[in-house]
């Protein structure tokens, strides 16, 4: 990682056109707030997928360490090896299925620690890690279907999965979990469903002589819903990057966006009524009007289908984007802002002043949901995080 305090060249040169920004002061804040809701005993597990949900991955992993998370969650091998070779020492979960021999080679290579889904996972494992030079005894974590349908063993298998890891010599028992499909919604029909076939699960796992060392069911919905939800660990993704599951669940605990999306006015320039703008000309100027082109567009994340249906905000003012949304740009109305220049930074995501545009607004335009927002913008956008110390702020980049 590149640090950046006074250097005005890597300023410049990591926000010359947009970028992303990674409040770091509010993930530590998120980190507290949510810690804030669990007994001593649970543990938190930072989701850090898909590269922290856009927020970059290691800045993200390191900081919310240092806040008070104590695991880390993954969903793919190269995810978790990325954190290894940034120094990253915490335990990391495989919340993905690997199946291979090469897979789990590298998983024992690299201290990481599988999701196991079904007997046959289990057998493949075993039967990998025995042909390793030196033994291996690699901690692993048995996921159960409790009403996700996605990955894990039904619940009415658990005891005979869970016997069957217990006696493979090379594997050792980390956890036992499921998740949760509907922890987001008022009705809590599901949940309670889901969590009762969990306890029945592991209340014959224990009664056959097995006491799992650790166990978890709570996602970020999860932990802010319902206590008796957190067991020994919650995984928590949404939430830590500052958004809320569901609207009900905002007067839990107070959490602030992470992330912000920037870019700079790359022209200004006035057209004549009745001009059309952009590819297809999905606007029309009714009168003289000045606009701004923004040097970012849907190659860089900004969905398409906002065309002509979002804002923006310049100088603590919404403006309106108008036309087709482009690959590499998009267009304001500023009649609202006089005097805009080259190089004036606007607010495509975020707060400026007293305005803001949020994660939750262009899911609730596009019919989506949040995390898809966050984890659309593309690697061209550097991330910039911006971390307050004692004496000044520093940025540090984080690609």
């Amino acid at each position: 990682m590149l640090s950046w305090d006074q250097s005005p060249s890597i300023s410049v040169m990591q926000r010359e056109r947009a970028w992303v920004e990674i409040d770091l002061a509010a993930l530590a804040h998120n980190v507290r707030q949510i810690r804030s809701l669990l007994a001593k005993r649970t543990d938190l597990m930072a989701v850090v997928k898909a590269d922290a949900y856009g927020h970059g991955a290691i800045t993200v992993a390191e900081a919310v360490l240092r806040a008070g998370a104590s695991w880390l969650g993954v969903a793919t091998i190269p995810e978790g090896i990325e954190l290894r070779e940034a120094g990253i020492k915490a335990p990391i979960l495989i919340l993905g299925a690997t199946y291979t021999p090469e897979q789990i080679r590298a998983i024992a290579r690299w201290n990481l620690q599988p999701t196991l889904c079904t007997p046959k996972q289990a057998l493949v494992f075993a039967e990998t890690l025995a042909e390793l030079p030196k033994p291996v005894r690699l901690p692993v974590h048995l996921k159960l279907d409790t009403g996700m349908s996605r990955l894990g063993t039904p619940w009415q298998e658990a005891l005979e999965f869970v016997q069957l890891v217990q006696r493979l010599p090379d594997l050792a028992i980390a956890s036992v979990y499921s998740h949760l499909a509907t922890a987001e919604n008022l009705d809590r029909t599901v949940v309670n469903q889901q969590q009762q076939r969990f306890e029945t699960a592991i209340s014959q796992i224990k009664a056959a002589g097995i006491d799992p060392s650790r166990l978890h069911l709570a996602n970020s919905a999860g932990t802010l819903t319902d206590a008796a939800l957190h067991y020994d660990l919650v995984r928590v993704g949404l939430a830590i990057y500052g958004l809320y599951p569901a609207d009900h669940l905002r007067t839990v605990i107070n959490l602030n966006p992470v992330l912000q999306v920037k870019a700079r006015i790359t022209q200004v320039k006035t057209i004549r009524a009745g001009t059309g703008v952009s590819y297809g000309h999905r606007f029309i100027a009714d009168r003289d009007m000045p606009i701004a082109v923004v040097g970012i567009g849907y190659a860089d994340g900004i969905p398409r289908n906002l065309s002509n249906n979002m804002a923006a905000l310049v100088r603590g003012q919404r403006v309106p984007q108008i036309g087709s949304i482009t690959m590499d740009q998009l267009m304001l109305d500023i009649r609202q802002v006089p005097n805009l220049r080259e190089g004036d930074v606007v607010t495509i995501l975020g707060q400026d002043g007293n305005q803001s545009i949020s994660a939750d607004d262009w899911a609730t335009t596009l019919g989506t949901i949040s995390w898809e927002i966050l984890c659309s913008f593309k690697h061209r956008l550097p991330r910039v995080a911006i971390a307050h110390s004692s004496s000044d702020l520093a940025l540090e980049t984080t690609s």
